[in-house]
């Protein structure tokens, strides 16, 4: 077979056939290698199948190099195979690279999973938030105290990742923080981002905790910048502060017996004996005329309080446990609120 004198036509037209067939086989290196690249194409997609591909196929390449070196003598065959095994491992550094860069610490990892992954948060949003805290976690040995009351700034908010926080003010305890809470989120929504302020409880640590914090300003910064974000914050801080509130609610109830509803609207329902009692006593009838006066009246009821007092209302026949009215402990807590339930007539008026 004389390929040198084959024009093109002719090699399309009327291909050149083999005049006769080796009798020997190939050496070992080249069937080693068609069997490595085999085993290399059958990889799958992503970055793991990619890594799977390219590092069977730099071996593969590597035989091929060296059958066309020892057996087939031909220095085209070896220098196009080496050419293929360097862009392989060209290919597997910038792979492994991928991976390193993509890789986040364990702690991180189960945060995600646990707190973002069942709201489909996107791994690159998270990476985000984890790169405004700067990857680091930080640790609170026993008895350590996070925050002080009055004295420690609110510059950051934190979140717990191990461990168990204890809240307290003034000495008494209110609630715990658990793993995977926040531990200042009600300090971080009561102020804005102009202002400053400090704690008002005391945070301490009953067990060895680490927890993952976020400067003030930085996280402002990204809150402002991807509005997604912000509403994943924002989400997360008002369920952690419901959960604070209903926790501190059967607190209550431990102690005391009586359930509280924090719902605003259900105060109507707190409030609907007392009121009622209290309707009744202003809708009595007007006292006769003193010619028809029976001489068992008791005498006059002196003059209603002035309007900016508050008005009395009934106790509750547990208010003795208490130490005073349950009732006006709440709608005094309530009552000074603009918007709050107590500047509507009934609860349909404020559900309006």
């Amino acid at each position: 077979m004389s390929a040198s004198s084959l024009s093109w036509d002719q090699v399309v037209l009327q291909p050149p056939v083999c005049d006769a067939w080796k009798d020997i086989m190939e050496g070992a290196a080249y069937h080693l290698a068609s069997c490595i690249v085999l085993l290399g194409y059958m990889g799958g997609s992503g970055i793991f199948g990619s890594l799977y591909i390219f590092g069977f196929l730099a071996p593969g390449y590597f035989c091929y190099a060296l059958w066309g070196w020892l057996s087939a003598c031909g220095l085209d065959i070896f220098v196009w195979n080496v050419l293929l095994v360097l862009i392989c491992l060209l290919q597997l550094a910038h792979l492994a690279y991928r991976l390193r860069r993509d890789t986040i610490p364990e702690e991180f990892d189960l945060l995600y999973k646990t707190m973002y992954l069942p709201l489909q948060v996107p791994l690159e949003v998270y990476k985000e938030i984890v790169k405004c805290c700067e990857e680091q976690v930080q640790a609170l040995v026993r008895d350590q105290n996070y925050a002080v009351e009055g004295k420690t700034p609110i510059d950051r908010l934190s979140l717990l990742l191990s461990g168990r926080v204890r809240v307290s003010q003034d000495g008494q305890f209110l609630h715990y923080v658990f793993p995977y809470q926040f531990l200042d989120s009600p300090e971080w929504e009561s102020l804005r981002p102009s202002e400053e302020g400090t704690f008002q409880v005391t945070l301490t640590a009953e067990t060895d905790c680490s927890f993952i914090t976020w400067p003030r300003k930085k996280l402002y910064l990204l809150l402002r910048k991807d509005r997604y974000i912000a509403r994943l914050f924002s989400s997360h801080l008002g369920y952690d502060i419901s959960e604070k509130l209903y926790s501190l609610n059967e607190k209550l109830f431990a102690k005391f017996g009586l359930r509280f509803d924090i719902r605003l609207p259900s105060l109507y329902h707190v409030l609907g004996p007392a009121s009622s009692e209290g309707e009744s006593e202003d809708c009595e009838e007007p006292p006769p005329a003193s010619g028809q006066a029976d001489a068992s009246e008791p005498p006059p009821q002196p003059p209603p309080p002035p309007p900016t007092a508050p008005r009395p209302r009934a106790s509750r026949p547990d208010s003795d446990l208490l130490g005073e009215d349950s009732t006006s402990l709440i709608v005094e807590d309530f009552a000074e609120l603009p918007g709050s339930f107590m500047d509507y007539v009934s609860e349909g008026e404020y559900m309006k």
